[in-house]
């Protein structure tokens, strides 16, 4: 079993930052693949950010804002979150699947977080 926790939402106005974290304990493996996803109210839960050893891969409406990264020394996966907008406003959960390979699904991934809170006010 894998657990994460998610850590760092808040609010903040538009065009502000944020750094979310990711902490993975358990039967963890520097290679998995993680995740960023998010939902805002009423929606479906959406494909935000992966990361693998073989890189990273973004959804369209992050591309350029948000960038992921892991430090494997603590278990912990990132997703800096800069010139955020109105329509970022979700909340953001961190999934983390057995296999390698990044996926964009939120199917393909095994272990989720409890999620945290990111509202941008305009």
């Amino acid at each position: 079993q894998v657990q994460l926790v998610e850590s760092g939402g808040g609010l903040v106005q538009a065009g502000g930052s944020l750094r979310l974290s990711c902490a993975a304990s358990g039967r963890t493996s520097s290679n998995a693949a993680m995740a960023w996803f998010r939902q805002a109210r009423g929606k479906e839960r959406e494909f935000v950010a992966a990361i693998s050893w073989s890189g990273t891969s973004y959804a369209d409406s992050v591309k350029g804002r948000f960038t992921i990264s892991r430090d494997n020394a603590k278990n912990t996966v990132y997703l800096q979150m800069n010139s955020l907008k109105s329509e970022d406003t979700a909340v953001y959960y961190c999934a983390a699947r057995a296999s390698t390979l990044r996926r964009t699904d939120p199917g393909a991934y095994d272990y989720w977080g409890q999620g945290t809170q990111v509202t941008v006010s305009s």
